[in-house]
């Protein structure tokens, strides 16, 4: 990635290649004269093409690793490098740039916006990098199918089952091809099918070459990734290959209709 966020939108470094390093980046929130330190120093490399899970329980620092991984917060000390361009340099305009084109985002609670069918839900992040019209309805339309909703464009969040929701939020995330899809907590909401349903699809957009980095508390969504980083009060505590690694496991549960 190049540390200009204008120049032209790329699936970032290749295959085995760092996307993600940190090097002794740590986050501490200042309240008058309180100090938390919500992330100690932490050294980390994600590879571009990994499958990680990032895991912890509430108050262990995964949310601002998270924030900090997704340009959301810059960190206090240390480092940060997506793709080789050190984040703690660009300014504000440029990190709300990357946000936008470099790093695709699927959360909890969806974020849809209930009054828009769902192939506007998806060109939203086009709209906001001034991506022409009929190109940004023909991309959206392309995500929804690749994420097995090629029949559902038109029907609102309302409309659609809390999967389905789910689904065209990841469809959003990938649409600008982002270099990194990162999901905060993606099944939380869902019930057991839905988030076999949700694992499948992440799984197979990471067979497919993406990079993705999963931030939960429950170690059966945990399993479907490749590689665990545990946190606990705001440290790594360990960091290895999955349990589940050699398939079986969740992210086999459920796939994308075709």
């Amino acid at each position: 990635m190049s540390a200009d966020p204008t120049a032209p939108i790329s699936p970032g470094p290749g295959a085995g290649e760092p996307l993600i390093e940190l090097d002794g980046t740590s986050k501490t929130y200042r309240s008058g004269e309180l100090e938390v330190a919500a992330l100690q120093p932490t050294t980390l490399r994600i590879d571009a093409g990994e499958y990680v899970a990032i895991m912890g329980p509430s108050g262990s620092g995964k949310s601002t690793l998270m924030n900090v991984l997704g340009c959301l917060d810059v960190a206090t000390a240390g480092r940060y490098r997506l793709a080789g361009a050190d984040v703690g340099s660009l300014s504000e305009e440029e990190l709300a740039e990357i946000r936008n084109r470099r790093i695709g985002f699927v959360f909890q609670q969806f974020n849809l916006l209930a009054s828009m069918p769902a192939w506007r839900n998806v060109e939203l992040p086009l709209c906001y990098a001034g991506v022409p019209r009929a190109e940004r309805r023909e991309r959206a339309l392309a995500a929804l199918d690749r994420v097995g909703l090629a029949d559902r464009g038109e029907h609102r969040p309302g409309e659609l089952s809390g999967g389905q929701q789910q689904r065209v939020a990841v469809a959003r995330a990938l649409v600008t091809e982002p270099a990194l899809l990162l999901a905060d907590e993606p099944t939380g909401n869902l019930d057991s099918r839905a988030t076999a349903d949700v694992l499948g699809l992440l799984a197979e957009l990471h067979d497919a070459g993406r990079t993705i980095v999963l931030i939960t508390h429950e170690d059966d969504v945990a399993a479907a990734a490749s590689r665990v980083v545990r946190l606990h009060d705001g440290q790594v505590v360990s960091d290895g290959p999955s349990a589940d690694r050699e398939g079986g496991g969740a992210h086999r549960l459920g796939k994308v209709p075709s």
